[in-house]
């Protein structure tokens, strides 16, 4: 732990390099959370813990706290690595959970845009770097006014948009079958299912149930075109640290799946995490040999009905491809959620070079 004292002397700056029990305050970070009313999956310390304990080779973790008297205020677990960039080393700085985790909210406390902006200084002290970037973030005053000072003080700042992530907010018209188009299509879905004798099951793993589903649906991934290039969540850069996480949620019964099952085998699955009445449609993948049934619309539906049944709120993509996205719930969307990517360069060498270049590449593609 290593402290630091703004020049506010009731606001402090204290670095942690474990979230573990014991080290890191977990009833002060729990306490901010319940304070921040968009929180998501990706923010609770049973996720956070299962990335720190899987961290890739070359990174290490530093958290960053800050207090007023016995309140914490902020929460930054960082990671420090060094990564490539057009074949050229330079060090980085990121959110942990990066690339697993599809929406952080910064662990700010509302109105602390200025504690936030404060921050920079702190950060790169501790973690030199050439570059702070900061993926999947939605807009929200307090960050985007610290974010915006962070920018003002870097040599080069970038926010641009990452993706629109469509979201369905449940209402008593979902007891109805959909118009349309859409119809037709969960209809047809449905017809294809029945001819095969597929039949839809929900699951909802705890502790002990959860390394069974993950043993069934980590199979269908393998057998998908995500197995097949490697990118899956349980390919074999991330299945460590996406089993341990899944894990840890289903242990706080935050872990939802639909499934499609065809003679005993899963076929077609959906992957989701519950927070706040919100279900963050995580992952999907499906057995190519079964890419006519149409599954994951009707996995989708499957979402919808399980949200009447249980009264959850809203069903959200999570994130979506950033260009082209064909995720169905485009079909019955509600609104859209921007996720932003921050950039920051420093002051450093490395900072301006890439910098600069960064902000030509820019300007040149648009």
């Amino acid at each position: 732990m290593r402290i630091d004292m703004s020049t506010d002397m009731p606001t402090h700056f204290i670095w942690h390099d474990s979230l573990e029990a014991g080290t890191f305050p977990e009833e002060a970070y729990d306490a901010l959370l319940r304070r921040l009313p968009e929180r998501t999956p990706f923010n609770r310390l049973s996720w956070l813990r299962a990335m720190a304990c899987h961290l890739r080779p070359g990174q290490t973790l530093h958290v960053l706290t800050v207090w007023q008297d016995e309140r914490m205020i902020l929460c930054l677990p960082l990671l420090h690595c060094r990564e490539r960039k057009a074949g050229l080393p330079l060090c980085v700085v990121r959110h942990l959970g990066w690339p697993l985790a599809d929406r952080i909210m910064l662990a700010v406390e509302p109105g602390q845009g200025g504690t936030l902006a404060a921050a920079l200084p702190h950060i790169r002290r501790a973690l030199p770097h050439t570059l702070l970037q900061l993926d999947e973030i939605p807009p929200a005053p307090t960050s985007d006014a610290g974010l915006a000072a962070w920018r003002a003080h870097s040599f080069y700042g970038e926010n641009r948009l990452s993706c629109l992530v469509p979201e369905h907010r449940l209402s008593p018209e979902d007891h109805d079958e959909p118009k349309g188009n859409l119809r037709y299509l969960l209809r047809r879905a449905r017809k294809r299912s029945l001819a095969i004798g597929a039949t839809l099951r929900r699951a909802r793993p705890d502790a002990e149930s959860i390394d069974a589903l993950l043993a069934r649906i980590s199979a269908v991934e393998t057998a998908s075109w995500k197995g097949e290039r490697g990118v899956g969540i349980f390919s074999p850069g991330n299945a460590e640290a996406i089993n341990a996480a899944l894990c840890a949620l289903a242990a706080e019964d935050r872990v939802r799946a639909v499934l499609l099952e065809y003679e005993g085998r899963c076929i077609s699955y959906r992957l989701g995490f519950l927070e706040q009445g919100r279900l963050y449609d995580y992952n999907l993948a499906f057995v190519p040999g079964y890419a006519r049934l149409g599954s994951g619309r009707l996995l989708l539906d499957e979402w919808v009905r399980w949200g009447l049944d249980d009264g959850w709120r809203w069903i959200d993509a999570s994130r979506v491809s950033r260009s082209h996205s064909r995720h169905p719930l485009h079909e019955r969307m509600s609104c859209q959620i921007e996720h932003r990517r921050w950039r920051f360069y420093s002051f450093r060498f490395g900072g301006l070079a890439f910098g600069v270049a960064d902000g030509l590449w820019r300007s040149w593609k648009h």
